[in-house]
C-alpha cells in the first residue's frame, strides 16, 4: 500500500467518526425536544436523500477533479450542517445538510482507490477501508452517544471540530490525474450520462449480482442500528448510551469479516461469499430469543462478521467493473443511488412499522426474512447467469 492511502484511511475515518457521531447526537437531540419515537429513523431518510436526488451530478464533479479537492469542498459541507444543528436548525434538515456533503464525499473516497493502486490490491483496500469505517461506527456511536448523554450540545461542538480536523487531513492526499473532463455541465445531459451509467452497470452481470448485494447491505445495515437501539431498550433495558454500546458490536464484527475476506477472498472468488449474507438473515432472527446483554453482543458480533464477510468482495468487485465500464466516480455514484434508496426503502418500512406500534421483535422477524428471501433471490439470479453462459 501506498502512503497516500494512509493518508486516505485518515481523512476518511476521521469524517465516518463525525458523521456517525453526530446521527446519535442528532437522535438525543431528539430526545430532548421530545419528538414521536418515528422521527429517529427519519434522520437516515433525511440524510440519505442528497445520495438519491445528487447521484447524477457527484460522479461527474468527483472525476471532473482531484478527489482530495471533492473531499475537502465536501468535508465543508458537511462541517456547515453540524454548525447549523449547533446553532437550533431542526435536526432532521441539519443532518440532511450533513447528507448533502456525505454524498459528494462518497465517490471521491472510493473512486480514487481504483487512481491509487492496481486491481490485484482492491479487495485488501477496500478490508482496511469497510473496517477503518467500521471503527469510524464503532467509536462514532460510543463517542456520540456519550457524550450527547452528558450534554448534547457539547457533543455537537467537539463533532464539528471533526469535521475541520478531516478537512486539513484531505489537503495531504496525492493529486492524481483528472480521469474524466465534464464534457456537457448541462444538469439534464449529466443526468441522461448518469442513467446509461445506471444501466451499463446492471446490465453487466458481475456489475448486477454485486450492486445488488451491496445494495441490500447497506439498506438493512443503516436499518438493523436503529432496530437494536429500539430492541435493547425493550429487551435489556438499555438507554440510548447502552444501546449505542451495543450496536459497536455489530460494527466490530463487520471489522473483523472484513479483514478475514481480505485476506482469504480474491477479486476472482468475490461472488462465493453470497451464502453468508443468508446465513444472516437467520441469525438476526435469533435476537428475539435473548434477555442477556452479553449473549445479545455475542449475537451482534456474528452478524457483523458475517457482514463484512460477503460485503467487501463484492464492494470490491462492483468498483473493477464499473472503473473498467464507466469509470471510477461515476461507478461509485450509480453504487451510492442504489444503496441509498435501499437505505431510504428499507428505513421507510421501518418507520411506517414503528409508526404502526407492531412490537419490536416482530419487526426483527420481519427483518431477519427480508434478509434471507434477498439473499436467496440474488443467489438464484447468479445461478442463473452461472447457466446462461
Amino acid at each position: 500500500m501506498t502512503k497516500g492511502f494512509y493518508v486516505l484511511l485518515a481523512a476518511q475515518f476521521l469524517s465516518a467518526l463525525a458523521d456517525n457521531a453526530l446521527l446519535f447526537a442528532a437522535i438525543a437531540l431528539l430526545q430532548d425536544m421530545q419528538s414521536p419515537n418515528w422521527h429517529k429513523p427519519l434522520l437516515l431518510q433525511f440524510f440519505v436523500i442528497s445520495y438519491i436526488v445528487l447521484a447524477p451530478f457527484v460522479g461527474s464533479f468527483a472525476d471532473a477533479l482531484p478527489k482530495g479537492r471533492v473531499m475537502f469542498i465536501s468535508n465543508g459541507i458537511k462541517f456547515f450542517g453540524s454548525l447549523a444543528m449547533l446553532f437550533g436548525m431542526p435536526p432532521l434538515y441539519a443532518y440532511g445538510i450533513v447528507g448533502i456533503g456525505a454524498a459528494a464525499y462518497s465517490p471521491a473516497k472510493y473512486g480514487i482507490l481504483t487512481e491509487l493502486l492496481p486491481p490485484s490490491k482492491l479487495v485488501s483496500a477496500n478490508g482496511w477501508m469497510e473496517g477503518s469505517t467500521v471503527i469510524a461506527i464503532i467509536l462514532g456511536a460510543i463517542f456520540g452517544g456519550h457524550l450527547a448523554s452528558i450534554n448534547t450540545q457539547m457533543a455537537i461542538v467537539v463533532i464539528t471540530s471533526l469535521y475541520l480536523v478531516a478537512a486539513a487531513f484531505n489537503t495531504f492526499i496525492p493529486k492524481m490525474p483528472i480521469e474524466h473532463e465534464i464534457k456537457n455541465k448541462n444538469p439534464i445531459c449529466m443526468m441522461i450520462d448518469f442513467y446509461k451509467s445506471f444501466f451499463t452497470l446492471w446490465r453487466d452481470p458481475q456489475g448486477q449480482v454485486s450492486l445488488a448485494v451491496t445494495t441490500l447491505f447497506w439498506g438493512a445495515g443503516a436499518t438493523l442500528r436503529l432496530v437494536v437501539i429500539a430492541w435493547a431498550g425493550i429487551a435489556l433495558g438499555f438507554g440510548l448510551d447502552l444501546a449505542t454500546q451495543l450496536t459497536a458490536w455489530v460494527a466490530l464484527g463487520i471489522a473483523l469479516g472484513s479483514v478475514i475476506a481480505a485476506r482469504y477472498i480474491s477479486l476472482e472468488n468475490s461472488i462465493k461469499v453470497m451464502p453468508a449474507g443468508i446465513l444472516m438473515g437467520f441469525v438476526v432472527i435469533i435476537m428475539v430469543f435473548i434477555k442477556e446483554w452479553h449473549l445479545a453482543a455475542a449475537l451482534l458480533f456474528g452478524i457483523g462478521v458475517l457482514s463484512g464477510f460477503f460485503v467487501v468482495p463484492l464492494n470490491a468487485l462492483l468498483q473493477h467493473r464499473g472503473h473498467l465500464l464507466i469509470g471510477a466516480g461515476h461507478s461509485i455514484a450509480v453504487q451510492n443511488f442504489n444503496e441509498n434508496l435501499g437505505i431510504l426503502l428499507v428505513s421507510g418500512a421501518y418507520t411506517l412499522m414503528v409508526k404502526s406500534n407492531i412490537h419490536i421483535n416482530h419487526i426483527v422477524i420481519i427483518f431477519g426474512l427480508f434478509v434471507i428471501l434477498s439473499m436467496t433471490a440474488i443467489n438464484q439470479l447468479y445461478r442463473h447467469h452461472l447457466q446462461a453462459k
